[in-house]
């Protein structure tokens, strides 16, 4: 007969999992604590994460006037939506392609997803830049979305994920007459959406949170990201207005945790499916 009490092996990892979750958790907790202070308590010597005085509702306040906050989460949502959806109508095919398809050119392929996935986007921004000047397309959802149009990423975590369908399937629907094109659309799509949803995660949370291109492409209000946004609560002369920059905060990143809580099931299934466990 088994026992169900607490082990001490249980306890210990217990205790190191909520080690763990509270050191991940400690800056959105400091958030979330410092978007209710008023600019005083937040430099006081003493660290208190209960405010003395709650002035949330100021700090929101100040915060949804200093910005166009609907235009920020409009262009947020319409950039990763949009860098999504181009991924995924690439990486698909691509990924069936190589998992399924026999070609010559498919060892070559494989070794240039592997280069892609350790070339950062750093390296690329300076043409990149220049391409977008020469073609007058800066200060646009183009120049926001198009270099990320096509993830390596993407490409090689659903080859993971094909490579695990059963070849009697794809035998089947090819018996049925069904065209390649189809096999993808009617066969392949409708049992890739646990990894569909796991990479949906990591593109959003990746792109929304992303201030590196916005910065170089992006001058223009109308085409701020959220991240960009942020940037209005500096200043030179009075100082950084923390609270209102900390409640900004909370308003961006509530959409991606909502996000991540739906999808949760999904997310943790895609993962396990694709082996790309952490």
């Amino acid at each position: 007969m088994t026992s169900t009490g607490f082990t001490p092996g249980r306890i210990l990892r217990l205790s190191l999992l909520i080690l763990g979750s509270l050191i991940f958790l400690a800056p959105y907790i400091f958030m979330i604590s410092t978007a209710g202070k008023a600019q005083d308590d937040i430099f006081t010597s003493a660290l208190k994460l209960i405010p003395t005085h709650f002035f949330y509702v100021e700090n929101i306040a100040k915060a949804l006037s200093k910005v166009d906050m609907g235009t920020l989460l409009f262009n947020g949502v319409l950039v990763c939506g949009l860098i999504f959806f181009f991924q995924v109508l690439i990486a698909i095919p691509c990924a069936y392609a190589m998992a399924k398809l026999k070609f010559p050119a498919a060892r070559t392929m494989m070794v240039l997803i592997m280069l892609g996935l350790l070339i950062p986007i750093h390296a690329t921004a300076l043409p990149l830049y220049v391409g977008f000047n020469n073609l007058s397309l800066l200060n646009s959802y183009t120049a926001l979305v198009a270099p990320f149009s096509i993830s390596v990423f993407a490409i090689f975590m659903f080859l993971q994920f094909f490579r695990a369908m059963p070849d009697d399937l794809i035998h089947a629907a090819r018996l049925d007459g069904m065209s390649e094109i189809g096999i993808v659309a009617r066969v392949i799509v409708p049992n890739a959406w646990p990894a569909v949803t796991a990479f949906a995660i990591f593109s959003v949370v990746a792109h929304w949170n992303d201030l590196y291109w916005p910065l170089i492409v992006i001058s223009k209000q109308a085409y701020f990201t959220p991240p960009l946004g942020l940037m209005y609560f500096r200043a030179a002369e009075a100082g950084d207005d923390y609270g209102a920059l900390m409640a900004a905060t909370l308003i961006i990143t509530l959409p991606l945790v909502a996000a991540f809580l739906l999808a949760q099931k999904r997310f943790v299934e895609g993962i396990t499916m694709t082996g790309l466990k952490g």
